[in-house]
């Protein structure tokens, strides 16, 4: 995050003593400002950066000299609608947000989201595996996903070491990929949250298709096998659908398309096409047998597809709780 350089406009010194009065003051002075005054401090406010305790104590000063030095504070997107939405209306807030945000999305890694993965996995190439892990863990899974399985195995394999050993970035480093970042993609800058690194992994896994799955799990247990091993038991694939309790697969199968069920059930176990037969009556599973052993030939990849999609309507029903696992501890899982 940027540091507020020293010479201050006049909307960001209004921004700064408006952040320092504090939320409730603040969303009282809003109540008497005209919509384009709002915005002007809105903007300049969203996009302060640090602003150190000399900076605060200088601009309160001038303001009066009844006001000394406060603490450092940051000024970002998140605190700026929290203000915003105390003094106006949702809908004037937020018309005023996307205003500052602009179209593109909220932040840089959304907006990361909208680049190719051809064209973000060429411009990472040519980067440090150092760089592009942490770039990976703040992008959305299916797309590290993707943008992983086009580099080669090699680098491929070392980005999802570092990935793994890196739990802590610096914000001088963070700092210094934003900016790259920014100026290659154009974008705002990100939340700094921390992701537990195998847990990361595991899910960029499990949005693989087949072939990169198994490529790349090979690859990572010849570099580390106990690496491997921890990324594997946090995965959450489709035959790990057999450990849900006989009413969680009712529960899902009434959320999921009934449509991609024969092809889902296609390239599974017979131990989970058994847990999925025996939530059924005796005709809804002669039927579903019947419309199996009619699909002949289908495409793996089609079989991907249809698996990926009950997994994450699992993993959104687990984590709301409707559904639940049976035994997590379960070390029987096996590539299909």
């Amino acid at each position: 995050m940027k540091l507020l350089q020293h010479e201050t406009t006049g909307s960001q010194k209004a921004a700064i003593l408006m952040m320092t009065l504090g939320e409730a003051n603040c969303a009282l002075l809003f109540e008497q400002m005209k919509e384009e005054e709002i915005r002007k401090i809105s903007v300049a406010m969203s996009e302060l950066g640090i602003v150190t305790a000399e900076t605060v104590e200088r601009v309160c000063k001038e303001f009066s000299h009844n006001m000394g030095s406060t603490g450092s504070f940051v000024g970002d997107l998140e605190t700026t609608e929290r203000l915003l939405k105390n003094s106006l209306s949702d809908n004037r807030a937020d018309a005023i947000m996307q205003e500052i945000r602009g179209p593109a999305g909220r932040t840089m890694w959304e907006k990361l989201g909208n680049v190719s993965e051809n064209v973000l996995a060429n411009y990472l190439k040519q980067e440090h595996p150092q760089t592009v892990a942490v770039v990976l863990k703040y992008i959305k899974v299916d797309h590290a996903a993707k943008v992983l399985g086009l580099f080669e195995e090699d680098f491929a394999v070392e980005v999802m070491e570092r990935m793994l050993n890196t739990h802590q970035v610096s914000n001088e480093i963070l700092q210094s990929i934003e900016k790259a970042l920014r100026l290659e993609f154009v974008g705002n800058a990100p939340k700094n949250s921390q992701k537990d690194s195998y847990e990361v992994l595991a899910d960029i896994f499990n949005n693989f298709d087949r072939r990169n799955e198994e490529r790349f799990m090979a690859a990572l247990e010849v570099r580390s096998l106990n690496d491997a091993e921890r990324v594997k038991n946090l995965m959450f694939t489709f035959e790990d659908l057999v450990k849900l309790s006989p009413e969680g697969l009712t529960v899902l199968l009434s959320k999921a398309s009934r449509d991609l069920l024969p092809i889902a059930l296609k390239g599974a176990s017979d131990g989970l096409r058994k847990s999925f037969f025996n939530t059924m009556s005796e005709r809804a599973r002669r039927m579903l047998e019947d419309e199996i052993n009619n699909l002949g030939p289908v495409r793996i990849k089609d079989v991907d597809l249809a698996q990926s999609k009950f997994v994450q309507i699992a993993k959104d029903l687990l984590e709301q709780n409707e559904i639940d696992i049976l035994d997590l501890d379960s070390s029987d899982n096996e590539f299909i």
